[in-house]
């Protein structure tokens, strides 16, 4: 029979053992830091009715979408959590309580372009808070908290999470007398960290037919820095010139003020008016976070306030505010550029035990000694040589070797052996668990992240 050569799709990433440890440690921190906001675990299904996922339609959405026949049903693959989030809160609206707060970590599909750093399978850890009718702008508040405690938990610590809010922008165009292509400007302003003021300038002209000046004012407003207070100071000067305006001002003073309770550090946080989110999806509140030494990455997490979540699948008013960090982006980014820490333990278990004997049975005890006392221990069954023993122990980055010889066996202990530091040490199994444990803590204390 012929052989099939072993393959992986363009776009699709599998990783070696020691890195999918990372990425699972990741993903630890992530859920960590999302229960204890008090948001709940979701799982929803990979395939949904095409008719579902489908029921904004058009766009690039539609473009991008893996979509199959299975029998009559016409299906397709997700292609992020936010639609599946609206059909489960749509179809379980009467079991649930509100507001209703959940996290999914899952893989999404999208058919575009394979590139570097950009998957058709890849990880989406979101978060979302979802009111019934109405929905407090204390929530867009904490939304940044997590994003800071998340971050800071992975061992990020120079990073800005950059706020706006959607209703100053359409303020401001309607002052301007632009609210027709409002959203088409800042689908183009959005441009303005890829592009330059320039291209963007240049953009709003050509293929907006705008004056010339108009389109300076609109990067003259987009240029308003400095600390947020200045940039809150120079916004007053619009107030009263438009209702929607002073809506979004007042709301963006509100998650200013919490923040700084929340405990979100001024440096961590800053009011950036060329955060649009292109999507007309968004209605208040759009957050982007950057990593300060890379802003070449790109943003990691973004998100924002939105008014109807589920308005295609039902006529209940339910607005939400939620973010999504695009995981497998970020670990490719991350893993690339070396600041993942080498310092956890990576291997599939914290210690190995080597039976030096025929008889199996003290070391199969001192293995389950181990495991009841917390150490993640795999058992070695081979009839092979010690060296072979060692090399496989070495092989898989094992932090503790336990050997169980005759003398061992005779004596009721182990002995443990610090691969990395060569030391070795007679403990009975109770002890060599303490032991082992405590160095596998410490060493799992370094953060993922290194600079």
């Amino acid at each position: 029979m012929a052989k099939v050569a072993p393959r992986t799709l363009s776009g699709f990433m599998e990783l070696p053992p020691a890195q999918q440890m990372k990425m699972e440690r990741m993903m630890e921190v992530l859920r960590r830091s999302y229960s204890l906001y008090g948001f709940t675990p979701l799982d929803t299904p990979i395939i949904e009715a095409a008719q579902v996922l489908l029921a904004k339609g058009g766009g690039e959405t539609e473009k991008q979408i893996y979509r199959f026949q299975k029998g009559d049903s016409d299906l397709a693959l997700r292609f992020d959590l936010t639609v599946p989030l609206a059909k489960y809160v749509a179809g379980h609206y009467a079991e649930l309580s509100f507001p209703f707060r959940r996290y999914q970590i899952g893989k999404v599909y999208r058919g575009e372009r394979a590139q570097r750093g950009r998957f058709r399978e890849f990880y989406q850890a979101d978060i979302d808070v979802i009111g019934d009718g109405k929905l407090d702008i204390l929530n867009e508040a904490e939304i940044p908290a997590v994003i800071y405690d998340t971050f800071t938990g992975l061992g990020l610590r120079r990073f800005k999470i950059r706020v706006n809010n959607r209703k100053i922008l359409n303020g401001f165009y309607a002052i301007n007398g632009m609210s027709e292509k409002a959203g088409e400007i800042m689908r183009t302003v959005d441009k303005l960290d890829k592009i330059g003021p320039e291209k963007v300038k240049q953009l709003l002209i050509e293929e907006l037919n705008m004056i010339p000046y108009k389109a300076e004012n609109v990067l003259d407003f987009m240029a308003i820095s400095g600390s947020n207070a200045e940039v809150i100071a120079r916004l007053e000067n619009f107030r009263g010139m438009d209702a929607g305006f002073d809506e979004g001002l007042d709301e963006l003073i509100a998650v200013t003020k919490y923040l700084a309770d929340f405990g979100v550090p001024e440096e961590n946080f800053a009011i950036d008016l060329t955060i649009a989110r292109g999507l007309d999806y968004y209605t208040g509140t759009v957050y982007e976070t950057v990593i300060t030494d890379h802003p070449e990455i790109g943003s990691v997490c973004s998100g924002g306030r939105y008014d109807n979540l589920a308005e295609y699948y039902t006529d209940k008013q339910l607005p939400g505010v939620g973010i999504s960090i695009g995981l497998t982006r970020l670990f490719y980014v991350l893993q690339e550029q070396g600041l993942l820490s080498d310092e956890i333990v990576t291997a599939p278990c914290d210690a190995l035990v080597l039976p030096m004997t025929s008889d199996l049975s003290f070391a199969v005890a001192a293995a389950t000694a181990l495991r009841q006392g917390g150490v993640r221990t795999q058992l070695y069954g081979e009839q092979k040589k010690f060296k072979a023993k060692m090399n496989y122990a070495d092989k898989i980055g094992v932090p503790f070797a336990v050997l169980v010889g005759e003398d061992e066996m005779a004596e009721g202990v182990v002995s443990v052996k610090d691969m990395c530091s060569g030391e070795q040490v007679k403990l009975t199994p109770a002890e060599a668990a303490a032991h082992i444990r405590a160095a596998v803590d410490k060493r799992n204390d370094t953060p993922l992240i290194s600079f």
